[in-house]
């Protein structure tokens, strides 16, 4: 656990001078009932085992103040808590590649039902969206919370030429951003980022975004359109993660589509860039049930997330607890507030 405001700390050196008052005040009661004829009385009207227990509500109190204290210093910690996230887009490969058959039946088939089984287990307030990709990209399936829209949209994937991870980066922040204005013929190739607008918005600390990210499924590595790593800091300053699945072998496999063929192999090192440029997560799957698995384990990352949270509500919760504890501790035995 850290503090944002650690200064506030130095506020717990009050805490033995509150100690020492008590001290002092209970020193002061003892020499005044020493003044009374008979001390029996005195125990008398404070009745049995009052001793130890007199002291419990002023501690509690003192642990409120402590708690308070922290509460003031802002704590962050690493909680894990249901996802913000009302927004996935699922942006999928569909390049000739995606035919080979080294993920059983093949990657196509094979990323298509790991999808499905996703977008199944994806609660009811997510909306999810499909971006296909290969020469260019296009939207299959606009943001619904239909499932067998979904479902259907991706049985009618059919396979293209070339690989255009970029575009499908810009489709997908464009699909998350209708309004911003982003558009592909602006975004060369060979440019380092995009054209500024007057529209462009400011840029937010990468993966600070939380009502949407994007999942990007790939096999190979770009061919064409724009500059991936370029696409993806655009994502970076919009906020949004991206999480990039690499399906396939690294070393490459020659596929044929078309009457051509040629060798593909999958760009794990931009995959990895893609992902931590915008805080996201990368995922390597080699074959049908590796594919399978990183989707069960991206649906439990956007279902309950894990982060660093500001936790101040929970100390404040916690002391103002502790506080009406003693004051009910005190009116129920000694009928005053501590």
């Amino acid at each position: 656990m850290t503090f944002l405001w650690p200064e506030a700390l130095w506020l717990y050196l009050a805490l033995p001078l509150l100690v020492g008052a008590y001290l002092w005040v209970l020193r002061r009661k003892k020499k005044f009932a020493l003044r009374y004829a008979s001390l029996d009385l005195v125990k008398e009207a404070m009745g049995k085992g009052v001793g130890a227990r007199r002291h419990i509500p002023p501690a509690l109190f003192l642990l409120s103040l402590a708690i308070m204290i922290a509460a003031i210093a802002r704590p962050t910690a690493v909680v894990t808590l249901p996802s913000q996230h009302e927004t996935v887009i699922l942006a999928m490969d569909v390049s000739g590649s995606m035919r080979a058959t080294d993920v059983e039946p093949n990657r196509l088939v094979a990323a298509q039902v790991a999808a499905k089984s996703f977008i199944a287990e994806q609660p009811e307030n997510v909306r999810i969206g499909i971006v296909a990709f290969a020469g260019t990209a296009t939207v299959a399936q606009a943001p619904t919370r239909n499932k067998d829209e979904l479902t259907a949209a991706i049985d009618r994937f059919q396979l293209q030429r070339a690989t255009a991870i970029g575009s499908a980066i810009l489709v997908s922040l464009a699909t998350i951003f209708p309004d911003t204005g982003i558009d592909i013929a602006t975004f060369g190739t060979e440019q380092k980022g995009p054209k500024p607008s007057a529209t462009t918005p400011k840029p937010v600390p990468p993966g600070s975004y939380n009502s949407a990210v994007i999942i990007l499924l790939t096999d190979g590595q770009r061919t064409t359109g724009p500059d991936s790593v370029a696409a993806a800091r655009l994502a970076a300053e919009r906020g949004v993660r991206i999480y990039t699945v690499g399906i396939g072998t690294p070393e490459g496999k020659v596929v044929g589509f078309e009457g051509w063929s040629m060798h593909v192999r999958l760009d794990e090192e931009t995959l990895k860039t893609i992902a931590d440029v915008t805080r996201g997560e990368y995922f390597y799957a080699g074959n049908a049930p590796d594919l399978k698995k990183v989707y069960q384990g991206l649906n439990a990352k956007l279902v309950m997330e894990t982060k660093k949270t500001e936790i101040t509500a929970l100390f404040a919760a916690a002391a103002a607890l502790v506080v009406v504890l003693s004051a009910l501790l005190s009116l129920l035995w000694f009928n005053r507030i501590l």
